[in-house]
C-alpha cells in the first residue's frame, strides 16, 4: 500500500520486504537462514549447559558470556522466525505494535550483547593487569550488578525509539524494505520532522556500542603493554592466549556491526540487497559463531562437551 507523500495516516500493519531485488531466491536463502539459527540455538543452549553444569566455569568471564549467550538467543529469536515466514511463506505482514516490539528488543538487546562483551574485556584486563585483585573485585555480586546495570543501560536507552515511531505520522508508504523492523527504516517513512529521532537513535548508539568498542580498545592497549613488559616469551604467548576467544568474537561483533551502521547513514551508493544482507549478517551470525569461538578455544568448554556427548552415546 502506498499513499501519495502529503497524506499522513497511522498503519496498522507493516510489510516486510525481505531482501529487495533478491525475492526470487528466498526460498533458498531460508536454508542458510535456517541452519544459522538451529547453529544458535543448539551452541548457545549448550555453553549456558556446560556452564550451568562444571563448577569449575563458574568465573567471571564465563558468567558474562552466559549472559551473551541468552541476549543471543533472545536477538535471534525476535528476528529469525519472521524472517523464514517471510522466505517460506510470504508471510510479509507485521503489526505495528508487533514491530515496534521487534524494533525495541533489537535494539536494546544488541546494546546489551556489546555490554557484555565490554565486560568480558573488563575481565581480561583485571585478570592480566590486576592478576592478585581478580577474585576481590570480581565478585559474585560484582558481576551480578555490572549484569544489571548492562541490562537497564539498553532497555532505558532504546525504551523512547517505539514511543517516538508510534506517534510519528506515515505518510509515504507501509512497505519496509528490509527483513526485519529496524529504527532507521521506519524513519525513512515518516513525513515529520525526523531530525531529533535520528539524533536520539545516534547518540543512543554511540552511548552503547560505539562507547563500549572504545573502552574495549583502551583495555586491549593496556593489557597488550602489561604483555610485552612480562619476562619470558613463553609468559607473553600463554597470556596473549587468554585473550584469543574474545578477541575473535569483538571481531565477529563489531565489524559487520560498524558496516551496518555506516552504510545505513552514509553508504547511499549501497546497492540495497547488499545493506540488508550485511544487516542480517550483523544480527544473526554473532549469535551462531559466539559459542563456537568459545567452544573451540576454550579447552574447559570443549573438554566439558565432549565428555557430556561421550557419555551420552555410551
Amino acid at each position: 500500500m502506498s499513499l501519495p507523500n502529503n497524506t499522513n495516516f497511522y498503519p496498522s500493519t507493516f510489510i516486510l520486504v525481505g531482501i529487495p531485488g533478491m525475492e526470487d531466491m528466498h526460498i533458498w536463502l531460508s536454508i542458510p537462514f535456517c541452519l544459522v539459527y538451529l547453529s544458535a540455538l543448539l551452541g548457545n543452549f549448550s555453553i549456558l549447559f556446560i556452564i550451568r553444569m562444571d563448577s569449575k566455569l563458574h568465573e567471571p568471564m564465563y558468567f558474562f558470556l552466559c549472559m551473551l549467550s541468552v541476549a543471543d538467543l533472545i536477538i535471534s529469536t525476535t528476528a529469525t522466525p519472521k524472517i523464514l515466514s517471510i522466505f517460506l511463506s510470504r508471510n510479509r505482514n507485521i503489526h505495528f505494535e508487533a514491530c515496534l516490539v521487534q524494533v525495541f528488543l533489537i535494539h536494546s538487546l544488541c546494546s546489551m550483547a556489546s555490554g557484555f562483551i565490554l565486560a568480558m574485556a573488563f575481565d581480561r584486563y583485571v585478570a592480566i593487569c590486576k592478576p592478585l585483585r581478580h577474585s576481590t573485585v570480581l565478585t559474585h555480586r560484582v558481576i551480578k550488578s555490572v549484569g544489571l546495570a548492562i541490562v537497564l543501560r539498553g532497555a532505558l536507552l532504546f525504551s523512547p525509539q517505539p514511543f517516538m515511531l508510534r506517534w510519528l505520522p506515515y505518510c509515504r508508504s507501509n512497505i519496509i524494505p528490509h527483513t526485519y523492523c529496524e529504527f532507521m527504516a521506519l524513519i525513512k517513512l515518516v513525513c515529520a520532522e525526523t531530525r531529533i529521532c535520528r539524533i536520539y537513535s545516534l547518540t543512543a548508539a554511540f552511548l552503547t556500542g560505539g562507547l563500549d568498542f572504545i573502552l574495549i580498545i583502551c583495555s586491549y592497549v593496556v593489557i597488550l603493554y602489561t604483555v610485552f613488559h612480562l619476562p619470558s616469551k613463553a609468559a607473553r604467548l600463554k597470556t596473549l592466549g587468554t585473550c584469543g576467544s574474545h578477541v575473535c568474537l569483538i571481531l565477529v561483533a563489531y565489524t559487520p556491526a560498524f558496516f551496518s551502521f555506516l552504510t545505513h547513514r552514509f553508504g547511499h551508493g549501497v546497492a540495497p540487497h547488499i545493506h540488508i544482507f550485511v544487516a542480517n549478517i550483523y544480527l544473526l551470525v554473532p549469535p551462531m559463531v559466539n559459542p563456537m569461538i568459545y567452544g573451540i578455544r576454550t579447552k574447559r568448554i570443549r573438554e566439558r562437551f565432549l565428555q557430556v556427548l561421550t557419555s551420552h552415546k555410551s
